[in-house]
């Protein structure tokens, strides 16, 4: 009887040392890196954009505490080549609300824009990797008919958030990529911190669109447009 109480008492401290270790808030640095000749798909893409120069890379971080989370552009004074060529989407989740606010940059103008939190039905895998130094396991989610989505989320940082407006694992999202590779974001580092809350919370503006609002006007003005369907889902569809 002695024995079966060490051992409850043992396999109890075991599970409090591991509830203790998890990691609730932190700052997440990541790299992004896109392929122009994936992106931009044709030929004729290569008469504009050198071989050295198809991947594009980016770096972002994501700050979050257990109930909200902010994924942003880091800033940089170096000028960038091609910095047309990819969007740099600034994102508030609210776990709790489950409320996302968003700030994009669309035909040279800030638009920010208000939603709920993007629902996607993953199946996690058993499949594993490191990244950041955290053991990750890989989760699939089908965007569209041609579209599949990899993460990698991390057991130990349980905030269920991710880069760009992904959430919804158990566990802190550090790695993303498209199916064909096109898109790949990794974390490069974590930095255990309790952000500042004000960092947390969106800015105030004027003018705020619904995500159906700013889709209303856009096909108002563009739907025409051969490029307008693919551009859309990309922007609102799947990031």
């Amino acid at each position: 009887m002695a024995v079966m109480i060490r051992l409850i008492i043992f396999i109890f401290l075991l599970s409090t040392i591991k509830i203790n270790a998890q990691i609730r808030a932190a700052k997440i640095t990541f790299e992004r890196k896109t392929n122009l000749y994936k992106k931009f798909k044709g030929d004729d893409v290569q008469r504009w954009l050198r071989e050295e120069d198809k991947i594009k890379t980016d770096y972002f971080e994501l700050l979050f505490n257990d109930t909200c989370s902010v994924f942003k552009p880091q800033e940089s004074d170096l000028r960038e080549s091609n910095e047309w060529a990819t969007s740099k989407n600034t994102v508030y989740q609210n776990l709790n609300s489950r409320k996302r606010y968003l700030i994009k940059n669309l035909w040279g103008e800030e638009l920010h824009l208000t939603d709920s939190l993007f629902k996607r039905k993953w199946k996690i895998t058993p499949s594993t990797r490191k990244i950041a130094g955290y053991i990750c396991r890989k989760a699939m989610w089908q965007a569209n008919d041609t579209t599949r989505i990899y993460a990698w989320f991390s057991y130990d940082i349980i905030t269920p958030t991710g880069p760009e407006s992904f959430n919804g694992l158990p566990g802190t999202i550090l790695g993303i990529a498209t199916e064909d590779g096109g898109v790949v974001y990794f974390a490069k580092k974590v930095e255990i911190i309790q952000p500042a809350a004000i960092n947390l919370i969106p800015p105030k503006k004027k003018k705020i669109y619904t995500i159906p609002e700013l889709k209303a006007e856009m096909t108002k003005r563009y739907g025409k447009e051969k490029w307008f369907k693919g551009m859309m889902q990309s922007n609102f569809g799947i990031w």
